[in-house]
């Protein structure tokens, strides 16, 4: 059974400050944002009714809008009460939720001058990204072709929708030759990203993962960090030679939408999936769970 389109969807999503009906939350075709990519969204998490981490995902919203010269329509503490409001609406406990801030059709051409800001909140179930077979066996990624942009050519530490085409090409090209997902070096040839999550690897004691010059500043990362360090290891934020993967012996990704989910391979690099990433990914889950940390 095919699944349902997303703007075929029963439910609610809150825009500019009203909560529509799912399918009547629409934006015209000239919307700025559509032809020019000028929109910042967040993905968060509820489990059991709590949002995780909502502040912090609300204040990288801001940050990203500033980076694109955008001004908010709405304040933080109204963003963090929609986005509640929007969640009980729907009454949803366990769910994903994206919330997007985008330049409307009030004007046409490259110049953002006289377009306004809008908001948008949307909540729907979703599992974890990769499955549950992921977490037991590992993802396969392949070696992406696209690379993350110089910071200086892109404004590639907001959480914009002009960061993902090279995403979605690499996302295409994995699926398509069998791989779960791929991951994109940055513009010096250092590791960089999944398509949408960031990577760790791990040997011995040591964490390892790359220095947030280009990637994306994550809160699943964050969080996976302080978890880390509470556990003993050291975690070590550097640049990567792709030639190193072949001297780490587990490796994991990081995400809102993923998680913490391990990796079985990247390119030609094979990983096990060991006990410190199923401990990681304890840690994780009884974390946004409210569950205090296992001995």
């Amino acid at each position: 059974m095919a699944e349902l389109s997303f703007d075929q969807r029963d439910g609610w999503i809150w825009l500019d400050g009203e909560t529509l009906i799912w399918r009547e939350a629409k934006v015209h075709v000239l919307t700025h944002a559509l032809h020019y990519a000028t929109s910042v969204f967040e993905g968060q998490r509820a489990y059991n009714g709590k949002i995780f981490e909502l502040e912090a995902h609300t204040d990288r919203l801001y940050r990203s809008a500033e980076i694109l010269g955008m001004e908010m329509p709405f304040s933080k503490q109204v963003i963090n009460d929609a986005c509640y409001d929007n969640l009980n609406k729907n009454g949803l406990v366990n769910a994903y939720q994206r919330p997007i801030v985008w330049r409307g059709s009030e004007k046409m051409g490259l110049s953002v001058k006289g377009t306004e800001a809008h908001l948008a909140i949307a909540s729907w179930e979703w599992p974890s990204y990769f499955g549950p077979e992921a977490r037991m066996k590992g993802l396969r990624l392949c070696l992406s072709k696209w690379q993350r942009p110089d910071p200086k050519t892109a404004p590639i530490l907001a959480k914009s929708a002009a960061n993902y085409p090279i995403s979605c090409l690499s996302k295409d090209y994995a699926e398509t030759n069998g791989f779960d997902d791929a991951l994109l070096m940055d513009w010096e040839g250092f590791v960089g990203e999944a398509t949408g999550a960031n990577i760790f690897f791990i040997r011995g004691k040591e964490i390892h993962t790359p220095s947030l010059k280009c990637v994306l500043d994550g809160i699943t990362r964050k969080t996976v960090i302080m978890l880390a360090r509470k556990r003993g290891y050291t975690v070590i934020e550097r640049d990567i030679r792709p030639e190193e993967m072949a001297d780490f012996e587990q490796a994991f990704l990081t995400g809102t939408a993923a998680e913490v989910t391990p990796l079985a391979e990247v390119g030609p690099y094979k990983f096990t999936v060991g006990q410190i990433i199923q401990q990681l990914m304890q840690d994780y889950d009884d974390l946004v769970r409210g569950v205090g940390l296992s001995s």
